[in-house]
């Protein structure tokens, strides 16, 4: 079946301009003026509204198990968010548990995986060493289309990748032609500043962003980017949330270091005032690592996207509900990590960005889709509204609001850290794989219609 959008902008990355987008299948099959609609081709009114390729978000945890419960939303109802908020593909993390096999876990979030209603693919975590661990790095790369691995520099005693690892995986990536991503915290100062808060009897979520000040991720950041300077691999930090970690990537970057930073929607938002609020469930629910800072670290995160030091927005969908965020009510350390966001990441950047002229909407385009199309090899099959591209469409309504809300989300969990934020330029229809799969609040996400997308090495695979 052929779709038409007619009348509105076209917004890539480089440029905007006055076309119909013409979509046969799940491709697109024609960008220009006054296209004609076949017989029979579903048509939409764009008038007014940007014609935008559709977001990416490069870091999501759907169907996570993590610190003894697992998340609320899994690969159906967590992809049915994204579309909601003009979401079309996510990138979330295969994390197998110490000395599992990595094709193992792979295989199992493959699994889990199969319902999701968009596009997915997959980083790997790098949580354990081995030979075996070699071995299938090159395998994922391969035969399963695999080209990041993720580290975790934090969570001691338990998925921490230590010095050892970093060096052995991040030399592995670079034969490969894959590129390493890190979560950046020093996860022994974190344990340790943990431990110092407890015995103290500091045990509420007040407790977690001191466990986790700025320096704690500024030491990993610069740690990461060192180890990626001498064994010369590109690198991609996560999450960065701090003035701090900014500065390390802008120096390397203007020493011609190939290092990308990801800035979370929330970290841009939301600021750390929401640790101090009286109720439990509230500042529970905005645990998360690395916390929300102050919005002097919001500042420099915004100027990390305007100057180009920052490429990517994610959210770090990862939604626990209040009785899970409970488990943690006499002890901060075992509060759940992980807020939601995916439905609502454009929606608030936009706002937060585009109308305040911090953003182009080309540059908006970039920091939510092209940079992470290319950033991990997708592109232009992602990120681009052009002839031969994915029918990944977002048409967006600049003049449209709404109120944010965990009552009337998609998303799972119960819980929303932009609660009651009424955003301005909200997407009114999205197309994924060429069908309509929201249109105007009408969600019509499809269990097991999302495809994975193998993302190709960056160069020729010799290694073995």
């Amino acid at each position: 079946m052929a779709t038409l959008i007619r009348g509105g902008t076209v917004v890539n990355a480089d440029r905007a301009f006055r076309a119909d987008v013409l979509c046969e299948g799940d491709k697109i099959v024609a960008v220009g003026p006054s296209l004609l609609a076949p017989a029979g081709a579903e048509v939409i009114d764009a008038g007014g509204q940007y014609v935008m390729p559709g977001g990416i978000d490069p870091h999501t945890h759907m169907n996570l198990p993590f610190m003894g419960t697992v998340t609320q939303d899994d690969f159906f109802t967590g992809t049915a968010a994204g579309l909601a908020g003009g979401n079309t593909t996510i990138i979330d993390f295969v994390i197998p548990n110490p000395q599992q096999p990595l094709l193992e876990a792979y295989h199992q979030w493959r699994g889990w995986a199969e319902k999701a209603a968009g596009d997915y693919t997959f980083h790997v975590a790098i949580t354990w060493w081995s030979d075996k661990v070699h071995e299938e790095m090159g395998t994922l790369v391969r035969n399963h289309g695999v080209n990041s691995f993720k580290h975790f520099m934090a969570y001691k005693n338990a998925i921490m990748a230590d010095d050892e690892t970093l060096v052995k995986s991040f030399r592995r990536a670079l034969e490969l032609g894959a590129i390493p991503t890190v979560h950046a915290e020093n996860g022994e100062l974190v344990y340790q500043l943990q431990q110092d808060l407890l015995r103290q009897g500091i045990t509420g979520p007040k407790a977690h962003p001191l466990s986790r000040p700025p320096a704690v991720e500024a030491e990993a950041a610069n740690r990461a980017i060192a180890i990626a300077n001498v064994l010369n691999t590109p690198l991609y930090i996560v999450h960065v949330s701090c003035k701090e970690s900014l500065d390390a990537i802008t120096r390397a970057r203007a020493a011609g270091q190939r290092v990308y930073g990801e800035a979370l929607a929330g970290h841009l938002i939301v600021d750390d005032s929401v640790y101090d609020h009286p109720d439990f469930d509230f500042a529970a629910g905005h645990v998360m690592s690395p916390p929300f800072r102050s919005r002097e670290h919001q500042k420099a995160l915004w100027q990390g996207l305007q100057g180009g030091n920052l490429h990517t927005t994610a959210t770090d969908h990862c939604t626990f509900c209040a009785e899970q965020k409970a488990a943690g009510r006499n002890d901060f350390t075992k509060i759940p990590n992980g807020c939601g966001g995916v439905e609502d990441r454009m929606a608030v950047i936009w706002d937060e960005g585009v109308n305040s002229g911090k953003l182009t909407p080309s540059e908006f385009v970039r920091v939510t889709s092209a940079n992470a199309a290319q950033i991990f090899n997708i592109y232009p099959r992602k990120g681009l509204i052009a002839a031969g591209s994915d029918a990944d469409i977002v048409v967006w309504d600049p003049e449209g609001s709404r109120t944010i809300s965990a009552k009337t989300q998609f998303a799972k969990g119960g819980f929303n850290v932009f609660e009651g934020r009424t955003v301005k330029g909200i997407p009114s229809t999205t197309v994924a794989a060429g069908k309509v799969v929201f249109h105007r609040g009408d969600l019509r996400a499809v269990e097991g219609a999302g495809r994975h997308v193998d993302r190709p090495a960056f160069a020729p695979v010799t290694a073995r």
